[in-house]
């Protein structure tokens, strides 16, 4: 279960705009390698930062499922993806400690500045195992363990070196560790 601290504890962007001036999903996404064709998995999806834009660089070859256990942020995010007739989409409300969308099927599971949020990451981190193809990747986007202006509490971040290890010990291999200025680092994983 997410926590709800960007809501009810720090301060958040609604406006996807001014967001995107210090977290550009575009250019996270191809960073990270994001291309036509592929699965792509948003753990956290809310209504839609990085799945909306996902869904538009995978096409119509590909497909992006969003999970979230906020009802309202997946409904927004539904109506959001028809408006701009996106049809790849595949949304689910549910928690990410119980849910696995499909096994074995995704190029990309992607964790958007929310792994801090989980009840169980390690248990969220072995789902998205679970669901990676042999080949595929997790990412890992989130804030950097710093004293900042926004963001969530620091003490529930994880620093790098504390999610790398979280995700090593369910048995993915750490490939890279990135900043992602200004507040944030990328981890990217592989079987």
């Amino acid at each position: 279960m997410v926590r709800g601290f960007c809501l009810n504890h720090y301060r958040c962007f609604e406006n996807g705009e001014e967001r995107r001036s210090w977290q550009n999903p575009d250019v996270i996404l191809t960073s990270i390698g994001l291309k036509p064709g592929f699965t792509f998995l948003d753990i956290g999806c809310g209504d839609g930062f990085s799945a909306i834009p996902a869904a538009k660089i995978v096409g119509e070859k590909g497909a992006v499922y969003g999970l979230d256990n906020d009802e309202e942020a997946i409904d927004r995010l539904g109506e959001r993806a028809r408006a701009e007739g996106l049809l790849n989409l595949r949304l689910k409300v549910g928690e990410a400690e119980e849910t696995v969308l499909c096994k074995g099927c995704a190029d990309i599971v992607f964790f958007g500045i929310v792994l801090h949020d989980f009840d169980s990451a390690p248990k969220v981190l072995s789902n998205a195992k679970k669901m990676l193809k042999p080949d595929g990747r997790l990412v890992d986007l989130d804030w950097k363990k710093e004293p900042m202006s926004l963001g969530p509490p620091l003490r529930i971040r994880f620093s790098e070196a504390e999610a790398a290890n979280l995700i090593e010990k369910v048995g993915l291999k750490i490939k890279t560790v990135n900043a992602s200025e200004p507040y944030h680092y990328i981890i990217v994983a592989r079987h």
